[in-house]
């Protein structure tokens, strides 16, 4: 477990890329790839911004079911919101991208505190793992949605959703002190993400879609 923060960096990464380019099929022409890839990146770096902040206080545990939320959906809403983003439904795709490059780090931080607190069992490191993906899904879900509402000039109305959407997370992730019960938890907070992802990339995205002008982008 020695080389986690460099090698197992990679077991968030590699999944949230891969999970990026299938939800990116039947969308070419509405990104770039540069901003993709600048998102992603982004969000991995905020990503471990939430998680140290995260870590140091993890004795608060109010700030954690309450306040924690916020502050995720907003450090995604600072970047979504710059001005260059307002108005264009481009902007939800981005979102998506940033919210599965902050999900990334989730799996190498879950895995550097089974570390910490002495766990190395391969039972505990596959059920954190698997656990550790829910994560990913859900941030991918309201990075998309916080980036659907800067593109519809709504932004604190699904911003709020966001918030809301994530607050079960924090309650169930936090009702046990036990790191294995936290492992379990965190196996039911799978299909959650499972449910939440799909909504939000199968009826929400597609919104973004205006086939006449995506034709007449393919001309130029």
């Amino acid at each position: 477990m020695d080389q986690i923060p460099q090698a197992l960096l990679f077991l968030g990464i590699i999944p949230s890329l891969i999970l990026l380019y299938i939800s990116l099929k039947g969308y070419d022409g509405y990104y770039r790839d540069k901003t993709i890839f600048i998102t992603f990146i982004v969000g991995l770096i905020i990503g471990f911004i939430s998680i140290l902040i995260e870590y140091y206080t993890a004795g608060v545990y109010i700030f954690f079911i309450i306040l924690f939320p916020l502050l995720e959906q907003l450090f995604k809403t600072i970047f979504l919101n710059l001005p260059r983003f307002h108005g264009k439904k481009e902007t939800t795709i981005y979102g998506l991208s940033l919210g599965l490059g902050f999900g990334s780090i989730y799996i190498s931080s879950s895995l550097i505190l089974l570390n910490i607190q002495g766990i190395s069992d391969s039972f505990s490191t596959v059920v954190t793992i698997l656990g550790s993906f829910g994560f990913i899904l859900i941030h991918g879900a309201t990075g998309l949605l916080i980036g659907f509402g800067v593109y519809k000039y709504s932004l604190f109305k699904y911003l709020l959703f966001s918030i809301l959407i994530y607050l079960p997370v924090t309650i169930l992730f936090y009702v046990s002190t036990e790191i294995i019960k936290i492992g379990y938890l965190q196996l039911t907070i799978v299909p959650y993400g499972l449910i939440i992802y799909w909504y939000m990339t199968k009826k929400l995205m597609p919104k973004i879609i205006n086939k006449p002008e995506k034709r007449k982008r393919n001309k130029k």
